[in-house]
């Protein structure tokens, strides 16, 4: 049983099926759909984003986050006591540069080649086009802007990874309708993007089908462990019988895996995205502007632009400016848009990243029986790493070994 049709419960889906499993897909809603993470993330498939959220002196902006609830990172006043644990847990994951190093090579091998590893999983999907591997770029006004970023620079290139630096004629070469304050920029070739996360899943999702999988609607609410052992997943419609799960839901596994027997410190950083219909304009290659840190990525839907951090919980409603706040970066980060958008012609959307205050997923057994696996909390980096975490939650479901050291993932490493 996979509970969760996001990337990560579709990639867990097909390498369970390529292990033999007969494997059922529980999620209440359609794979793909706008109620999904998976929906309305960035777009990257970047072995770059090995650098947690979290970094040296980022306690010091705590005051700043609480007193501007339009900030790039912003905490809901009212949510503050429930959040405080987790949010002191998140800001020591990053007190340091050498934790901060700690955390991106754990983070390295579940990036990996995650642009190919896409596109051979949108091949067997059949949606081949939907995964390009044109690169990513990040931008600066100067070099000396990009100097300033040493710290996740320097990790980057301790873990092993490689970039092209590109100096104001080569970018306008590469991005010739980018604002032309940005004269710096560091080029990833290995780098990939999805051209609609939403339809890609879905495809994943019916691939899945089409191979013996059973997809269900419902909503998984507990396990039936007798003896140690799994007997059934329990839903709002009765139980389904089991004898492995999975629990990829996302945001919504903190209380299924409490269910499980493992309390862990999950939480929801909530994002925005805006997306420009029929732009005419845009980046060549997708691109982070340094003075923005939000995604910038041509897409089926149009031209989205990706980002912000709201820590206000579940149930709090969106605040849509931060959404604005996003189209007006986009504006400026690319002039010749135009400058008065019909209501028609951008959509907002907002989601829940499901987060560990390290930056580091929780993958491993249940605390209350082996035949429960978790594989959650990818954070920033859930599509990207959804293969190689798929891969991982079908070898333990198996009680093979796994393809990477679980050790830094291990979900009773803060017990």
């Amino acid at each position: 049983m996979v509970v969760g049709a996001g990337i990560v419960g579709a990639c867990t889906a097909l390498a369970a099926l390529d292990r033999g499993f007969r494997v059922t897909i529980l999620d209440p809603g359609p794979p793909g759909g706008e109620q999904a993470a998976s929906f309305g993330n960035g777009c990257w498939l970047s072995p770059m984003s090995v650098i947690p959220p979290a970094v040296p002196g980022l306690w010091r902006k705590v005051p700043g986050f609480l007193r501007d609830p339009l900030g790039p990172l912003a905490i809901r006043w009212s949510y503050l006591p429930r959040v405080l644990p987790w949010l002191l847990a998140y800001l020591r994951s990053g007190a340091t540069e050498d934790r901060v190093l700690r955390t991106a090579q754990a983070l390295r091998p579940l990036l990996r080649d995650t642009a190919a590893l896409h596109k051979a999983l949108a091949e067997r999907a059949g949606v081949a086009g939907l995964i390009r591997r044109d690169g990513l770029m990040y931008v600066y006004p100067t070099r000396e802007d990009y100097e300033a970023e040493g710290l996740g620079w320097r990790i980057r290139r301790a873990v092993g990874l490689s970039w092209k630096e590109i100096g104001p004629e080569e970018m306008r070469q590469l991005q010739p309708e980018l604002d032309r304050r940005y004269g710096f920029g560091a080029l990833f070739e290995e780098g990939g993007h999805c051209t609609d996360p939403g339809a890609y899943v879905a495809a994943l999702v019916a691939q899945a089908t089409a191979e013996g999988a059973v997809l269900r609607a419902a909503a998984a609410t507990g396990f039936r462990v007798e003896g140690g052992r799994l007997r059934a997943v329990l839903t709002g419609q009765g139980e389904i019988l089991a004898d492995r799960a999975v629990i990829c839901a996302g945001a919504r596994s903190k209380a299924l895996a409490a269910a499980a027997g493992s309390r862990v410190p999950l939480e929801t950083e909530r994002g925005y995205h805006a997306v420009v219909r029929g732009a005419e304009t845009g980046p060549r290659i997708p691109v982070m502007p340094s003075d923005g840190k939000m995604a910038i990525t041509a897409t089926r839907a149009g031209l989205r632009v990706s980002g912000q951090v709201e820590i206000a919980g579940l149930e709090a409603v969106p605040d849509w400016r931060r959404a604005g706040i996003l189209r007006d970066h986009l504006l400026r980060a690319f002039p010749a848009l135009p400058r008065n958008l019909p209501e028609d012609g951008v959509s907002f959307w907002m989601g829940h990243r499901p987060s560990m205050p390290d930056g580091l997923p929780c993958l491993g057994h249940a605390r209350a029986t082996p035949d429960v696996v978790l594989a959650f909390g990818h954070g920033h980096v859930g599509l990207a790493s959804g293969p190689l975490s798929g891969e991982v939650a079908a070898a333990l479901a198996a009680g093979v070994a796994p393809p990477v050291d679980l050790a830094p993932y291990n979900p009773r490493r803060f017990t």
